[in-house]
C-alpha cells in the first residue's frame, strides 16, 4: 500500500466546503486546471462517474464512501491496484481542518505506488488550495447576495 495527503485549514465553515466538494463531483463546478467529473447516476454511493483529469484521458471511478459534510472518496480501479482519492472534512476550533489523501493498494501496489503516486499526487497543494478558494468565492458571492 501507498498513501500521501495534503491538508489545508480554512475558516469557512465545514457545509461551505462540503458544498465544493460535492459540486466539483457532481459537475456542478468547474475552474481552471480542475479534473472534470461526470455523473453516471446519483450522488450516492455504488454510482460510477467518468473523471477527466486536466489534459488528459478520462477514466472511470465509482463513488466508495459520501457522508455529507464530512467525508467523499471515489475509487479507479486499473486490474489489482485500486486509487482511493478521499477527503475529509473536520472542524477545527472556529476552521475547518481538510484532508486530501491518495491511497494506492492492491496486489500490485508496492511495485507502482512508489512511481505512480507521486505523478498523482505532485498537484494536490495546488488542487486543495483552488478547490478552498472557489469555496471561499462561492461564500463571498452568497454573502453578497444576502
Amino acid at each position: 500500500m501507498w498513501t500521501t495527503e495534503e491538508i489545508a485549514v480554512t475558516t469557512l465553515p465545514r457545509e461551505r466546503v462540503w458544498e465544493a466538494v460535492r459540486d466539483l463531483h457532481t459537475g456542478e463546478l468547474t475552474y481552471d486546471g480542475a479534473d472534470r467529473f461526470e455523473l453516471h447516476g446519483p450522488f450516492a454511493v455504488g454510482t460510477e462517474l467518468t473523471v477527466t483529469p486536466d489534459g488528459q484521458e478520462p477514466i472511470r471511478s465509482r463513488i466508495d464512501v459520501l457522508e455529507a459534510n464530512r467525508t467523499y472518496a471515489d475509487v479507479t480501479e486499473f486490474g489489482e491496484v485500486r486509487l482511493t482519492f478521499r477527503y475529509d472534512l473536520e472542524d477545527d476550533s472556529a476552521r475547518t481542518r481538510v484532508r486530501y489523501s491518495l491511497t494506492i493498494d492492491g496486489a500490485g501496489s508496492a511495485a507502482v505506488g512508489p512511481e505512480l503516486g507521486p505523478q498523482i499526487s505532485a498537484d494536490f497543494p495546488e488542487s486543495l488550495a483552488a478547490l478552498l478558494a472557489e469555496a471561499e468565492r462561492r461564500a463571498e458571492r452568497s454573502r453578497l447576495d444576502a
